[in-house]
């Protein structure tokens, strides 16, 4: 990756000792670290530069080499590799920061392997489920128990995965460490190959007693309720994500989430627009024509509204903040009340007299 001289990267004379090393590399990797320098590319690089020199420095032996043949020196017959991935950069340093630069400086990140049953922990899958509402629901807001099925932490073993602590033994494969190192020869020189360990799945233990209800896992299948309190004004494809109700994790790692994903149920009589809610009402001509008070269901209830006379057909009433409640917001949206005047498809004998009759006042033919 980088020409540049390994001391010069860090801030250090040939002289320097360990923990100055240390020191200084943890400084450069605080101040370049990706996660606080978000799309440069420029410390992402300084980065990667400093995790080299630190490599080849801190290691005796490439330190040698390295004085005394410089760059080329790293090429000849050597396990250093440049680093292209940052993640691969915390997985090799991640003592000097007491678990990881994640851990420590931004709250998450990679696991160290080897020392305890828990350095393989993974963490449990994510659960969705959908919870269908009504437009009532979503006005008020509502609580829901929900019954879910999931992995949870054995009862059996409380999640140890053995019958004890003492049934935890070193790997003999990997001796610990939770890795497999392979090196391979050819032209260009030696190569180290890691990988996980196949017999300990990279936890650097095995279990020489494992729970008979689990087989180890540390965790089974049971059924679960979880309340879920649903705001007001919720509506479809929103989701509320209920923390550590998803699956447990294998080997001890923290449960998942349970994610509740919202789907409101269609309404007979009312339609949503937004958080406005548009319901269609029917009328009589003589109603339209004389006007009138008239009782509709609204959300949760019933009230009672007026029609003008002469009401048009298409026309619209409104009542405010009568609608759906904005979501984190203040406020409400509308009921909105669209008229739609009834025209009879069958009519007697005595009342197509009376249309007829009307037909003839000036006030009821349209002027055209």
């Amino acid at each position: 990756m980088s020409k540049k001289d390994y001391y010069e990267i860090l801030g250090v004379n040939k002289n320097a000792g360990n923990d100055e090393l240390k020191t200084n590399y943890r400084k450069m990797a605080m101040q370049y670290h990706p996660d606080r320098n978000p799309d440069n590319k420029e410390a992402e690089d300084m980065f990667k530069e400093a995790s080299e020199a630190y490599e080849v420095l801190s290691d005796p032996d490439k330190r040698a080499r390295y004085d005394r043949y410089g760059h080329e020196g790293m090429k000849m017959g050597s396990d250093f590799h440049q680093y292209s991935n940052i993640n691969d950069i915390f997985s090799n340093f991640g003592d000097i920061f007491g678990g990881s630069i994640f851990e420590e400086f931004f709250g998450g990140g990679s696991r160290r392997r080897g020392g305890n049953r828990r350095s393989s922990a993974e963490r449990g899958s994510d659960l969705k489920i959908r919870l269908p509402l009504t437009v009532e629901d979503i006005a008020t807001g509502v609580e829901k128990t929900l019954k879910i099925k999931r992995m949870g932490v054995c009862d059996e073993c409380n999640g140890l995965g053995a019958k004890s602590t003492a049934d935890y033994k070193t790997c003999p494969s990997c001796q610990g460490s939770g890795e497999i190192r392979s090196v391979s020869r050819s032209v260009f020189g030696q190569f180290v190959n890691i990988s996980a360990c196949n017999a300990c799945s990279g936890s650097g233990q095995i279990v020489s007693n494992p729970c008979s209800k689990c087989g180890g896992e540390c965790r089974t299948n049971i059924e679960d309720t979880v309340k879920v309190n649903v705001p007001p004004g919720v509506e479809t494809g929103n989701y509320i994500p209920v923390r550590g109700k998803g699956n447990a994790g294998k080997r001890g790692g923290e449960a998942g989430d349970l994610i509740v994903v919202i789907e409101e149920k269609e309404h007979e009589e009312f339609t949503r627009n937004g958080d406005d809610v548009i319901y269609n009402l029917t009328i009589s001509f003589p109603e339209a024509a004389l006007g009138g008070e008239i009782e509709i269901p609204v959300i949760n209830g019933k009230e009672t509204i007026k029609i003008e006379a002469g009401t048009q057909p298409g026309s619209y009433l409104k009542l405010r903040d009568k609608g759906i409640p904005h979501l984190n917001s203040y406020g409400k949206g509308d009921f909105i009340v669209k008229i739609n005047v009834y025209v009879p498809k069958t009519i007697n004998s005595k009342e197509k007299q009376l249309i007829k009759d009307l037909y003839e006042s000036p006030n009821i033919a349209p002027k055209r």
